[in-house]
This record gives C-alpha cells, sequence and structure tokens, in this order.
C-alpha cells in the first residue's frame, strides 16, 4: 500500500461505517457523519510535547490504528484520502478561522476544509472543526440554511470569500473564511508547524476534544467540559482533578491515558 492509499477496511471499521463505498452524496453524507462521531478532535500531543506528523501514515497510525483523534489538519487529510480512494474528486481549501474571534482581530490561515466535487455536485466537507465541526457537508451554495450539523448552518459570499456561518443563540455567527483556490501541501505543513509550536498558538496554551454525539456535542476546553443539545441546551461541568479529567476523556471522547498522564507545563494537571 502506498503511503498516500488508506486503508479502507481498516478506517471504516474505527468509525462504525459498513455501507455502499460508491462516490455518491448518500456515501459521503454518511461516512461524514459517522467520522465526526467516532474520531474525536483534540491537540492533546501538542500538550505532550509530541510532534505533529502530517505524513498519510503517520495519521493513519494515530487517528485508525492507535485510536487517538487530531485536529484539522489530521482528521481533514485523512478524509481528503478516503474520499480519493472511494473516486471523489477532492481540493484542499485553506480557511482563517473566525469562531469566537472579535471581527477587529486578524487571524491566519490555519484552518483545512475540503471541496468535494462528484457527478455535478460540489459540496464542503469539514470533520476538523472541533465544536463546530460539520456533521453533515454542506452543498457548495450561498444565502440558504442548511441542516445535518446539529445547528443550522449557511454559506455567504462576502469580498470575494465564502463565510461559513453558524446559527448560534438565534445569531448567524462567523465559523471561518475561505476562497475556493486549490492549496499546495507545503501550505499545510506550514501551519501544522504554527499551530503545534509557536509559543502563542492556542493549541499549546490550551486543552481541547470534541465529538459530536448523535443529537449532541461534547466538547471539552481546559477544566470545563459541555455537554451541548440540539435544542440549545447545554451541561457544564468544572473538572478539579487530573483522575476526572482522564476519566471526561476516556468516557466521551474514547481517548484512554495511563493514570499519571499530565498535560500541561511541570506542576499543572492541565492549561488553567
Amino acid at each position: 500500500m502506498s503511503a498516500t492509499t488508506p486503508d479502507l477496511d481498516a478506517y471504516f471499521a474505527r468509525i462504525a461505517y459498513d455501507g455502499p463505498r460508491d462516490a455518491t452524496l448518500s456515501t459521503l453524507t454518511a461516512i461524514h457523519r459517522q467520522h465526526a462521531r467516532a474520531i474525536p478532535y483534540e491537540n492533546l500531543d501538542v500538550l505532550l510535547g509530541r510532534p505533529i506528523s502530517l505524513e498519510p501514515a503517520a495519521i493513519a497510525q494515530k487517528l485508525v490504528r492507535a485510536r487517538r483523534g487530531g485536529y484539522c489538519f489530521e482528521q481533514n487529510a485523512l478524509f481528503r484520502d478516503v474520499l480519493r480512494a472511494l473516486g471523489f474528486r477532492v481540493t484542499q481549501l485553506i480557511a482563517r478561522v473566525r469562531w469566537q474571534v472579535p471581527a477587529d482581530v486578524s487571524t491566519a490561515l490555519i484552518h483545512m476544509v475540503l471541496r468535494v466535487d462528484f457527478d455535478d455536485r460540489a459540496m464542503i466537507a469539514d470533520v476538523g472543526f472541533g465544536s463546530r465541526s460539520l456533521i453533515a457537508p454542506l452543498a457548495l451554495e450561498f444565502d440558504r440554511e442548511q441542516g445535518g450539523s446539529i445547528e443550522p448552518r449557511r454559506l455567504l459570499e462576502r469580498d470575494a470569500l465564502i463565510v461559513h456561518q453558524t446559527l448560534h443563540d438565534g445569531t448567524w455567527v462567523d465559523v471561518y473564511q475561505f476562497s475556493l483556490d486549490p492549496v499546495p501541501t507545503v501550505d499545510f505543513e506550514l501551519g501544522n508547524w504554527f499551530t503545534s509550536t509557536h509559543p502563542q498558538s492556542r493549541f499549546r496554551l490550551n486543552l481541547a476534544a470534541a465529538r459530536a454525539g448523535t443529537d449532541c456535542r461534547y466538547a471539552l476546553l481546559n477544566r470545563e467540559f459541555t455537554i451541548r443539545y440540539a435544542d440549545g441546551r447545554a451541561e457544564k461541568r468544572l473538572l478539579t482533578t487530573p483522575d476526572e479529567l482522564l476519566a471526561v476523556l476516556a468516557d466521551y471522547f474514547g481517548l484512554h491515558f495511563p493514570p499519571d498522564t499530565r498535560f500541561g507545563p511541570p506542576g499543572s494537571p492541565w492549561p488553567s
């Protein structure tokens, strides 16, 4: 098997998918949903001081065989390679994150997004945005509400860019913005280096994990664990001990670590 050809049997076992493997909308939607529910978003290796490799074999070892999660560059690279192996035409795109960022604050191009083409359709797929990851792909169509991801979504055109928005507490809020220009792999390597190593990267300053459930989302940010339901209800819990953190990671995200694992700087169980 070449380095860029995924083991589809292992991947589909990882996401508990046993359906068709044709390049159709129903297949894309089904595996997108199963991926979002099975493989958690997380940055734990960054906090453990481990390098993040974007080599396909390393991503498959981590996310599929070791049953770990990862962030956008890992998650969407794996999904890209799976879709291509199934016969979809996939273009990798890069975005600026706008979710919970003030309008006057600039952000870097550090989020990976996928355009998926088949027949006469064009879709946007993204299994790597954490607490607001898509559960279902979006049609590349503008100014209309789209469902399938717990929260309603829509795409807008703004200043020659495409803006992905989510409905949050009754208001449409930007998630990220991007163009449809294809992006070479080196740009993701640069973004991954910044994200995982820069002292001011939010991935080095915060512990984050997220996973979609059937009718809710599980999200962990530092000590705060949240279950947010489709009807807008949210249950929040403040974790107080390292053992409690490890239990939540195992029970809600399927992430298992030795009992003495500690995240963050020496003397701290995890970032505050």
